[in-house]
Formats: C-alpha cells, structure tokens, sequence
C-alpha cells in the first residue's frame, strides 16, 4: 500500500521556495494533499488542558509495490523480525524528543502495516506503552490493504489497543486496480470493509484516487457511489501523480497511457466536492472529507504545530523548533539504530520557515488562517507581507477574511498551490 502521508508535507515545505504558476495548480498541489487533519474535538476539559502529541511509525513492507508509489517501501520481508527489534529500540531511545507529553494518536503508516503479525503488534506496544504516556482516549490508526483485512485478521487486531482503520481501497473499478498493480479486487474492498464494521471497528477511512487512466466522469461516479453506500466515517481522496522514477511515469513516457487532462480533473475534483459535501461530510481539508466529529486526530499534529515522533525509515519527526527525518534506507536503519549510530538529518526552523510552514499547514483547511495568531507569532512585518501577498487573491475572489481568517473560497480552493505559493516568504 502507498501511503499518501505526512512526507509529503514535508516535501512541499522542504521545496517552499519554488514557485508554481496557477495553470500548474491544480495538478501539483491540489491533489497531492497528504492523509491530514484538524483538532479532535470532543475530549474531556482535563485532556484540553494537557499538552499532546502524537507518534509516527512508519512500516516499510509491502507484498509488491503498486506502479504509482515512490515512497520508502520494500518487498524484502525476510528482515521484518530484525526492522521490528530496531524499531522498538529507537521507541525506547528517543524517549525525551518529546518530552514528557502525553501522546493523543498513534499511527502505523506504511509500505503496508497490515503485513504485520501478531507477536509485531504485541512488541511495538508493549513498549510504547512502557515508555510513553498514551491517553486514555488515544486515537489509534493502521493502515491496511483490503486483502489483508481477512475476518481471522481483523479479530486479531481487536486484541489490541486500534480503534481506526485506514483502508486504501483507491478505485472500486477492477481493471484499474489491476493496471496499478494493487493486491485486491472491488468485492474484497466491500467485504474487507463489511468485516471490519461487524468485528466493532467505527471509525474507518477510505482512500480512493481519481485522474486514473481510462478513467472518465461516469466511473468516477460510480467509485463515489459505492463509497458512500459503505458510509465510511473518513474519506481522502487524491489524483492520481506521475512521480518521476516510478513505474507508472514510465509507461507515460513510453506512451502506453495517457495521464488525465486539466478539465477532467477539475470536474473530477468538482463533483467529488458536490458528491460528500451533499451526503453531510465535511470538507475539511483539500483532500480530506469526514462526517461530523470524525476529524483524523493524528494528523492534525502537522496543522496544529503539535510535536510529533516519528520512528522508522524516512520518517519525520518534529518538535517546535526543528524536524529531523531517518535514512529512507533500510539496511542503513538497522544498522544505524543497532549501533547505537542512527542516521538522520536535522532542519532548525527560523522565524520565516515557520512562516511558511504556517501558511501551507493553515490555508488549506476549512479552518483556515487565523490572522491574530499570524500577527502574534510571526510579527508585523510578516503579517502585513501575508496580506499584501493576499490581496490579489482577496479581489479575486479566490480568497477571503471571515471573522479575521484568511480562507480559501470554494473557486480558490482549485487553484490552491498558487495561492500558497503567493504567500510563501522568498529572499
């Protein structure tokens, strides 16, 4: 399984200073929006008043790699026992990047988590639960593959501490999840999901993909209509990208597929808005819908600039002032952390990078950008640089200020990457 996930945030800020242009919008950043999310609200005001944080691990296994990915995954299972050891290890090593808080969500993103076992699951939380402080209420979150998620499977994962599951599903089309090389058929979808309901699971995401080869507006239709029909509580939803180096932008190269125009992919985008918004989901992020109180808790970390640790290779961690990501490299994360010499790199954050971060993080949510908190942490000088950078947009009608928060409108949401990039602090 690839896991659209907080790396590509991470790719977006490390690139913060190339600019893009508004026809390259909607193909760029628009639909590259990571498995992201805002504040958890409904908690006890004892937990409100705590600080929290959240922890990342990455699982890098994958049974095959599917034609699109080109995140850090590895079909070589037969190093599982010795990735899980180090894993636990760099748990227990960096105990005090986070400092004592109490961690709100756990997320297990991959590669593909569901290639885990029993006796995996049992050493990963015996020690994060020996080494951290997990509150009670802890959003706790696997990414599977449908296939995996057989009844005799989903019954072992109730014997631990999940309570969501995230089910990339990307198409209920067969012939395309074939193309993409994915491990599941549209009836094993359905079923995997129907599974997971009976065995109590009641907060599950789906991620589907659209631009697809072949794909036109009625089968996207037909996708979004059997989405519903399962009523997942979170969907995420991505076109498909043409990364360089990955199998599917080799076949483009060499003409054996064609990627999608710009006019489909905004009807696509378009009527996939009308679609979730019109059966009472929120649209809470570019890419992100839920029902109401389903907010993905874990990832709001990467909009709220809460600390969060992330354990395993090419994970990013981040702590206020700095992020710090591993080696996208497996034998050299081994070796690395079983030394006791663990490779990584470091970026300290100055007063504009953060700027720049707070500008991608916040304008692409629902919630938007709050100004009083702009003013407060960046400064005048950057504030008022936000706003003359916004003014165009402002008349535009692509952005507006409601209740001193700058927001996307639903006509700039679609044009989103050059908004931001607008924005964006460049010497």
């Amino acid at each position: 399984m690839c896991f659209i996930s907080p790396k590509n945030v991470e790719r977006k800020l490390e690139n913060k200073e190339k600019k893009s242009n508004s026809k390259d919008s909607v193909t760029k950043l628009c639909f590259t929006a990571d498995i992201l999310s805002y504040h958890y609200f409904f908690r006890s005001f004892a937990e409100k008043l705590m600080i929290m944080a959240g922890i990342y691990l990455h699982i890098p296994f994958c049974k095959k790699r599917c034609i699109y990915c080109d995140f850090f995954s590895t079909t070589r299972s037969e190093q599982k026992t010795a990735y899980i050891r180090a894993l636990c290890r760099e748990l227990t090593d960096r105990e005090a990047y986070l400092e004592g808080e109490h961690i709100e969500t756990i997320y297990l993103g991959g590669g593909t988590p569901s290639q885990l076992a029993k006796e995996d699951f049992e050493a990963i939380f015996s020690h994060i639960y020996k080494v951290y402080k997990v509150i009670p209420d802890a959003e706790i979150t696997l990414e599977a593959n449908p296939d995996d998620l057989t009844p005799e499977y989903i019954s072992m994962l109730r014997t631990f501490p999940f309570n969501r599951i995230s089910m990339g599903i990307q198409t209920f089309q067969d012939s395309t999840l074939k193309l993409l090389q994915r491990r599941h058929t549209a009836e094993q979808a359905i079923r995997a999901f129907q599974n997971c309901r009976t065995a109590g699971f009641r907060n599950i995401s789906i991620d589907l993909m659209y631009g697809l080869p072949g794909e036109t507006l009625a089968s996207w239709k037909e996708d979004l209509k059997q989405a519903l029909a399962l009523h997942p509580e979170h969907i995420s939803a991505y076109h498909l990208i043409y990364e360089e180096g990955t199998t599917l932008w080799q076949l483009r190269e060499q003409h054996k597929l064609e990627e999608a125009d710009e006019d489909l992919s905004v009807s696509l985008f378009g009527t996939l808005i009308d679609s979730l918004t019109a059966a009472g989901y929120e649209h809470y992020e570019i890419s992100n819908f839920c029902l109401p109180g389903f907010h993905s808790r874990h990832n709001s970390s990467y909009w709220t600039e809460k600390k969060y640790l992330g354990c395993g290779p090419s994970a990013h961690s981040y702590n206020g002032t700095s992020r710090q990501w591993n080696v996208a490299s497996l034998n050299e994360y081994i070796r690395g952390i079983s030394n006791g010499n663990p490779t990584f790199e470091v970026e300290e954050l100055d007063l504009y990078t953060r700027y720049n971060d707070f500008v991608i993080t916040h304008i692409r949510t629902q919630w938007g950008m709050p100004l009083p908190k702009l003013r407060k942490q960046y400064g005048e000088e950057l504030y008022k640089y936000c706003l003359r950078m916004a003014t165009p947009h402002l008349q535009q009608g692509t952005l507006e200020i409601k209740n001193d928060t700058l927001k996307l409108t639903r006509k700039g949401v679609f044009i989103s990457d050059g908004i931001m990039s607008d924005m964006l602090w460049v010497e």
